[in-house]
């Protein structure tokens, strides 16, 4: 694991790789296809540790919602959308919609502000952007219909066959 300073005195330890510094601020990579730097540092006041606590914060509030299916993705490193993605199942639109309100009160509640929030009008599939962490919940149908984990996927390569 890389380790950085981040502007103070204090070595902050990283899962996310580190390129570059700028003006005393870690730049991070941009996408998946390529290994390019951000032309923008991450936002001030967000940081690794952040990300955890908003994932560990998501994670106690869908246990409490009765969700199910419950998975983690790090996708650090592999796009810029965020640090963590997490995917989950409600029984109905109903339930999705309830775990949804919870989830965004939840963060609020603990100073992660507003959310972005979209299909919540449905409930079939309520995505939910904290910047650091973007929470899909889905009904079971429309979860296995996009199969979104497996998009997600790390490739398993067996004996250097790449094509």
């Amino acid at each position: 694991m890389p380790t950085f300073t981040d502007g103070s005195s204090e070595t902050v330890e990283s899962e996310v790789p580190v390129l570059f510094t700028w003006k005393g601020k870690t730049l991070t990579t941009a996408h998946a296809k390529g290994y390019a730097a951000s032309a923008f540092p991450r936002s001030t006041g967000s940081s690794d540790e952040a990300a955890v606590r908003a994932l560990q914060l998501v994670l106690e509030s869908l246990e409490d919602s009765k969700a199910e299916d419950i998975v983690t993705i790090n996708i650090a490193g592999k796009s810029a959308l965020g640090d963590f993605m997490v995917v989950v199942s409600g029984r109905s639109s109903r339930h999705v919609a309830a775990i949804a309100d919870h989830l965004t009160t939840d963060l609020k509640d603990e100073g992660f502000g507003n959310a972005r929030v979209e299909g919540l009008e449905t409930g079939d599939w309520v995505l939910i952007d904290t910047g650091d962490v973007i929470i899909h919940i889905f009904r079971p149908e429309i979860r296995e219909f996009y199969n979104i984990e497996k998009m997600w996927a790390t490739p398993e390569i067996e004996d250097g066959t790449l094509h």
